[in-house]
């Protein structure tokens, strides 16, 4: 019980130091690798014709973008390309007969142009091979460095078609990045690719949050010896003091519509949870208890918050109304249960569980208690569910070292995101980009 009371303290009181407040404008060279493993039974076969884009010198592969991103949906089976003769730019141009013939029951096609003032148009229609039927398409007016956002957002109208749910791919991840000693607040596209520094330090950097309009990330710093909760914008760089009160101040969690963000301090007692608006002002106790509640997350209605604590003599998770109240157990299934992240639509909750031994992910239905282990590491940590709900991204440590996985809700698809040579720790999925 010592043990597990000591680690669950360290989750609190782990804290950070970042040495400038400015966003930094560097970027990492080091791209996140992507293994995938399984699938889904149904996978929809598609064709991703490359782009024309004769015209356009030096630019990335926009068509190998797109089919990465559907690729590791586990959705869809791209189909090689290279044996078709015909390569169109325009559904108006697409022979049908030989796509079916390669058993393809969708294509893609499109094309990149140059505009006047270093500007470049990129059009891109999606078609029913077995209906041949054109099913969408999108003209983008983009700068050159907009392309790589822009195949994401080509893949989401592509998924949300096709599936008829929402997709991922225009979003992007936060976590921190150790590496040859010093730490890195990076921010990455959904795929890995293009991460770039927020902030850096030679101390410890944790507990990135991002607010629900994906402008600003919440994250806790030592800069003046202690937890200090900052909030920085990453569009200008400009950060404001969010918490630095007596104690420990950590574990920043945004409302729902972004006006306040539930805490953890300890400058009256032991760690409690707290109400604070967005601009550091209102702050307001919402638990009050002998044990240590920590790591609030704010229901997608706004009514609850959800919190790990110790209350009960080991680590379960709580519940407790938004304008305050009796705290009400939530886990019931395990010895040990921390890190409570929820589903967008509200029905499932992730967490971390002790499965023997061995810490992995979880999910809970919220409506029936059902529980089912998705995760297969030892030693996993960090759940953060993707904007549509499919996807869990998670931190896994193997050989020593720390990395970013990812797994569908429901189990069946699996990704391993790595970057050598860096130690990479509690990640945090953001909204889908507009």
């Amino acid at each position: 019980m010592k043990k597990l009371l000591n680690l669950f303290q360290a989750t609190l009181l782990s804290v950070a130091v970042i040495m400038t407040s400015a966003m930094m404008p560097s970027t990492s060279h080091a791209a996140l690798e992507i293994e995938i493993s399984g699938g889904n039974a149904q996978q929809l076969p598609i064709a991703i014709v490359p782009f024309n884009q004769d015209n356009v010198k030096n630019q990335e592969n926009i068509a190998n973008i797109i089919s990465a991103d559907l690729r590791r949906s586990g959705m869809f089976r791209v189909l090689e390309t290279a044996g078709v003769a015909s390569k169109p730019s325009a559904i108006s141009q697409v022979k049908y007969s030989d796509w079916a013939a390669l058993q393809a029951q969708a294509i893609a096609v499109g094309k990149i142009e140059t505009l006047p003032g270093n500007r470049l148009k990129v059009s891109f229609q999606l078609g029913d091979v077995l209906k041949q039927t054109q099913l969408a398409g999108m003209d983008y007016n983009i700068a050159p460095n907009q392309l790589r956002m822009t195949a994401h957002k080509i893949a989401d109208v592509i998924y949300q078609k096709l599936t008829g749910e929402s997709a991922i791919f225009a979003s992007r991840i936060a976590y921190i990045n150790k590496s040859k000693g010093r730490y890195a607040l990076q921010v990455a596209d959904a795929d890995g690719v293009n991460p770039q520094t927020v902030v850096s330090s030679n101390e410890p950097i944790i507990s990135p949050a991002w607010s629900p309009d994906g402008s600003k990330i919440a994250y806790v710093s030592f800069e003046k010896k202690k937890p200090i909760i900052f909030v920085q914008s990453l569009m200008t760089g400009q950060r404001i003091t969010l918490a630095s009160y007596k104690g420990n101040n950590s574990a920043p969690a945004w409302s729902p519509d972004g006006s306040k963000l539930a805490i953890v301090l300890t400058h009256a007692a032991n760690s409690q949870l707290y109400l604070i608006n967005a601009d550091g002002s209102g702050l307001r106790q919402l638990t009050k208890s002998s044990a240590i509640d920590t790591e609030p997350v704010w229901s997608p209605d706004a009514k609850w918050i959800y919190f790990s604590s110790d209350r009960g003599g080991s680590p379960q998770i709580y519940k407790v109304s938004s304008i305050g109240g009796d705290a009400q157990r939530v886990t019931f299934d395990g010895p040990y249960n921390l890190s409570p992240r929820f589903s967008p639509d509200g029905k499932s909750l992730a967490m971390i569980r002790n499965d023997g031994g061995k810490f992995r992910v979880a999910l809970q239905n919220l409506a029936t208690g059902q529980v089912q282990i998705v995760s297969e590491g030892s030693q996993d940590e960090s759940p953060s569910f993707a904007p549509n709900g499919r996807v869990v991204l998670y931190a896994t440590r193997t050989g020593g070292r720390g990395s970013l996985a990812a797994v569908s809700a429901d189990g069946r698809v699996r990704q391993r995101l790595s970057e050598s040579g860096g130690d990479i720790r509690e990640p945090a999925w953001g909204p889908l980009l507009n």
